[in-house]
């Protein structure tokens, strides 16, 4: 499916999904070169920039806006291909920050504003701001988490919170994984940037550089929190696990000697001291009751208990 926004010169192709026949098109109106007309097809397994005479080619890997909608998948891709006064974003799957920012262009055309300024790389800088953006609202997301679970830790949930440290552990390296070749692409990005548009353009791309480095910094304080909580957490499981071990251990001890005790006067011998006297149930229950009493005497004494 292929949606056009023109504002003023400029002109946005967003493809979803495209046919061969979609791509024929696009190939042909755009002048594009038919190696990357073929790569708007399919899926492409790795972040890119190629360079042209009048164009750049950019793919870009992002992570899965979750909270938007509370599912898992895979990370998503957006291409984008620049030009002097077009650009064309093709995807595979709805990205919310890329719908939001169609709203903003469209509004920019009504009120005929010049935000977007006069070339398409001004275009391309407010698509990945936005993306960036919205990743870092994302990452603000996850500290939320991160917040409840500390609290959740503290009041004694901490076995409950193993699984959800391992939930924000995943989305964190899934991040990690999706942003960490961004930083090498930014920069890949300035030369032809500024080969089409000019010097002045080098400063766009350093600002979404600033964007992406402040996500960087979030995401690694993240990564550092949920060190610093699962550390915490195992280390409340252990103690919580050796407090009921020693539980058992002192019932152990308490429980064998008066056992002991049972089988000896259940024993069927002839000679057998105590049994046959007037008390002997009773005294052979405060012989009982005395030996327990001293081991909770003495676990008391070495603060075991």
């Amino acid at each position: 499916m292929i949606t056009r926004q023109t504002h003023g010169e400029l002109v946005w192709v967003d493809v979803v999904s495209p046919t061969g026949e979609e791509v024929r098109e696009l190939m042909e109106e755009f002048t594009l070169d038919p190696l990357i007309a073929e790569e708007l097809m399919v899926p492409s397994v790795r972040n890119r920039v190629d360079a042209r005479d009048d164009y750049f080619y950019a793919v870009f890997h992002f992570p899965t806006f979750k909270h938007l909608h509370d599912v898992a998948s895979e990370p998503l891709e957006l291409d984008f291909i620049v030009g002097k006064k077009w650009i064309i974003t093709a995807r595979y799957v709805k990205i919310d920050p890329l719908h939001q920012f169609s709203k903003l262009f469209e509004i920019e055309t009504i009120l005929n504003r010049k935000e977007m300024g006069e070339h398409a790389g001004n275009v391309f800088y407010y698509m990945l701001n936005e993306l960036y953006k919205t990743l870092f609202d994302e990452l603000m997301h996850i500290s939320a988490r991160l917040d409840v679970a500390e609290e959740r830790i503290f009041e004694g949930y901490e076995q409950e919170m193993v699984r959800e440290l391992s939930n924000i552990s995943r989305d964190l390296l899934n991040y990690k994984q999706a942003l960490d070749v961004h930083e090498g692409m930014l920069h890949s990005l300035e030369t032809p940037g500024v080969a089409l548009f000019g010097y002045e353009y080098a400063r766009s791309i350093r600002n979404v550089a600033g964007e992406y480095t402040r996500l960087d910094n979030a995401l690694r304080s993240n990564t550092a929190s949920l060190q610093e909580l699962r550390d915490t957490n195992n280390s409340l499981l252990s103690t919580k696990q050796n407090e009921i071990m020693q539980i058992f251990t002192i019932m152990a001890f308490v429980t064998f000697p008066l056992s002991l005790i049972a089988s000896v006067f259940g024993m069927n011998s002839i000679h057998m001291p105590i049994i046959g006297n007037e008390w002997d149930f009773w005294i052979i229950v405060g012989i009982m009751f005395a030996a327990a009493t001293a081991f909770f005497a003495f676990f008391r004494y070495k603060k075991w208990i």
